[in-house]
């Protein structure tokens, strides 16, 4: 409806239903991405619900756009829900504002969308400056013929028995075959003394022996990934084991394009098109320092331009569009390692980290490393088992957030795979998280989520009613970091904001009473204590208890740390070597790695016995600081313009609500 006259007349029951859902858009916009909207007809529209973000692609989009006017340039962010477009004139702008708010579509998945529009000064998006191709990383286009692709498919033979010699499986989201070595991903490794028989097939000969006459690659592989994906599928984020393979990995896509996302342990994030038919080449950095995944989705952003084919997708929003996936097969040649790996790049290489089990950081620097390779790396690996295990809401942190009032901008810090993010309908809430394999899945639950930091969350300042970080601080390594990252979320708190904090308690038994999670070990002895349990910090988290008293023993502190009077200030020991927990027992450090047996046993709430079935997985270390009784209190006491207004304890974790003043 044009706004000039919405109050001529009294609006009827479904015109009140569109007008509050155009104003809900239009808030949303201004606080989650700062997009101002203005009353008055302009040229440029800001179109809600029309975006890449929810599967809405450039063609689908332009022809319902055009039925009112030339359209100038279709803007399309990636990722985000929303486009602008431009008209040639206003009275154009106008006429789609009247005509196509409240406009249902259907998207690319077939799902119906309703569209609304709202005018904007100017459609403009700020670009990212053009991006290199990680160093070391080549892509080869057309490197086969289409009837030498089609040969190359057909010599798969995904129906022999699944017990034959190519080592061929059935995982989760994709078929798999091995020649020459097979790859166990149990331990991401190949056994080098028990090669396949047959090596790798025949038909590869020639076509190897071209690739390196011609340069492309330098060594003859000795072994062979075949993996087949069905769209809507994708592999996580990870890095080739150093010791199990040379510096050289090739990797050939047939059947359909696809882009694949390499990242930076700094967090720089590009994304590569391999078309169909093409050779990835990586060398180097690239194979070595940056992880290379592929998000499980239906449709890629690529660029919508003919002649872009290979290479980096840009930020260029007046040309981008969705591809659908088709079924991809590649094909992923590398040379098996018979000696250790000396790369570059020891912080990741596994040959150079077995003789130096971490220590307490004893600089920012080292904090940020031990962080990086103990906290985030992790959480990329595990990230789809670690979102089976998490899907209980805590009933202390569902009760903070229903007892907010209506309409409140809500950040979750840490949201993990956002099982918070929907509890209240009547509060608009964002999620941030270090793992871009969690934000994925929050995606796929069409939640709104971002990659972020919590020492650095990209959120505007003062602008949020409530915060909540529930299981985070007590990942940061130094008491510097952790202080940061409470002042972090007092950074996005409005003036009156509330923040709830949760973070793992060094005292497991309280008040003659043990945790959950120290209770649940006796109900997993026999069956599972020579491995231990498989999640780390509890899933009851929610489980109302008395609020904090005083504790019943003494926090037993770290070799790391000395907790003094109060709880809050430490002093370090060099060269402490971080101990290794074992699971469902007291603490006995309060800096420590906490073991996470990834697949092969059951999650956090998975029913006792359910691991019958299944074959052990492998062993991820996460870093721990665990508070002791007053530490999280006096932490958030030294932050300014702060006043504390609860501190209990819940079930195996000190809990804080803050205000900002």
């Amino acid at each position: 409806m044009d706004s000039d006259h919405q109050s001529s007349y009294k609006l009827n029951k479904t015109e009140k239903k569109f007008l509050r859902k155009q104003i809900k858009a239009r808030h949303t916009l201004l606080r989650h991405e700062g997009i101002e909207t203005v009353s008055y007809a302009t040229q440029s529209l800001v179109v809600a619900n029309g975006g890449l973000g929810n599967n809405v692609s450039r063609n689908q989009l332009v022809p319902v756009l055009e039925k009112c006017g030339l359209v100038d340039a279709l803007l399309m962010p990636p990722s985000k829900p929303y486009s602008f477009v431009r008209y040639k004139t206003a009275e154009e702008a106008k006429e789609a504002y009247v005509t196509l708010n409240g406009k249902e579509i259907v998207d690319d998945l077939g799902q119906k969308i309703i569209l609304y529009l709202n005018f904007v000064e100017k459609a403009q998006w700020k670009e990212l400056g053009l991006q290199a191709l990680p160093p070391g990383l080549m892509v080869v286009e057309e490197i086969i013929s289409s009837e030498d692709e089609k040969i190359l498919l057909e010599s798969v033979n995904w129906t022999e028995d699944i017990d034959n010699h190519n080592g061929q499986k059935c995982l989760k989201h994709r078929r798999v075959k091995h020649f020459g070595y097979e790859f166990h991903y149990e331990n991401n490794n190949v056994d080098k003394d028990k090669p396949l028989p047959g090596g790798l097939p025949d038909i590869w000969d020639s076509i190897l022996e071209k690739w390196l006459k011609e340069g492309f690659i330098k060594h003859k592989p000795d072994q062979l990934t075949v993996n087949q994906y069905e769209p809507g599928h994708g592999i996580p984020a990870h890095i080739d084991t150093h010791s199990a393979f040379e510096d050289e990995i090739v990797s050939l896509s047939l059947g359909s394009e696809i882009v694949m996302d390499f990242k930076h342990p700094d967090g720089v994030t590009v994304p590569v098109m391999l078309p169909r038919r093409s050779l990835l080449v990586m060398t180097g950095e690239s194979r070595y320092l940056w992880t290379h995944g592929i998000t499980p989705r239906k449709f890629d952003t690529v660029q919508a331009s003919k002649g872009h084919r290979s290479g980096i997708i840009t930020s260029d929003v007046g040309d981008l569009t969705l591809s659908k996936r088709g079924i991809r097969t590649s094909f992923t040649f590398r040379k098996v390692r018979q000696t250790p790996c000396n790369c570059s790049y020891p912080l990741v290489c596994d040959s150079q980290m077995k003789e130096t089990p971490p220590s307490f950081p004893e600089s920012a620097r080292e904090a940020s490393q031990l962080e990086r390779e103990y906290v985030h790396r992790v959480y990329e690996e595990i990230a789809e088992h670690f979102s089976s295990t998490r899907h209980t809401p805590w009933p202390r942190v569902v009760d903070f957030l229903k007892a907010l009032p209506s309409g409140s901008l809500v950040a979750d810090v840490g949201c993990g795979n956002g099982k918070y993010l929907g509890i209240n309908k009547e509060l608009y809430m964002v999620g941030c998280d270090r793992s871009q394999n969690l934000v994925g899945i929050c995606r796929e639950r069409h939640l709104e989520a971002l990659v972020g930091d919590a020492l650095a969350v990209p959120l505007r300042s003062g602008s949020w009613d409530a915060c909540i970080s529930i299981a985070v601080t007590h990942h940061l390594s130094t008491a510097e970091r952790r202080v940061a990252a409470l002042q972090e979320l007092v950074r996005l708190l409005r003036p009156g904001g509330m923040a709830l904090i949760y973070v793992w308690a060094m005292e497991q038994e309280y008040k003659k009473k043990k945790s959950k999670y120290l209770r649940e070990n006796r109900l997993r002895q026999g069956k599972e204590e020579e491995i231990h349990s498989d999640a780390a910090e509890p899933e009851s988290l929610g489980e109302q208890v008395p609020d904090a008293g005083d504790q019943d023993a003494p926090c037993r502190v770290s070799a790391a740390t000395d907790v003094r009077a109060g709880g809050g200030s430490a002093s370090k020991v060099t060269d402490a070597k971080l101990p290794v927990h074992t699971n469902r027992t007291s603490f006995r450090s309060q800096d420590l790695l906490v073991p996470w047996h990834r697949k092969g046993n059951p999650g956090r709430d998975e029913p006792v016995g359910a691991t019958e079935s299944r074959a052990p997985g492998p062993v991820f270390h996460r870093y721990y600081h665990v508070f002791c009784a007053g530490e999280l209190e006096e932490a958030c006491r030294t932050l300014s313009h702060v006043r504390v207004l609860q501190s209990y304890y819940d079930q195996g974790n000190w809990c804080v609500v803050l205000q900002k003043v």
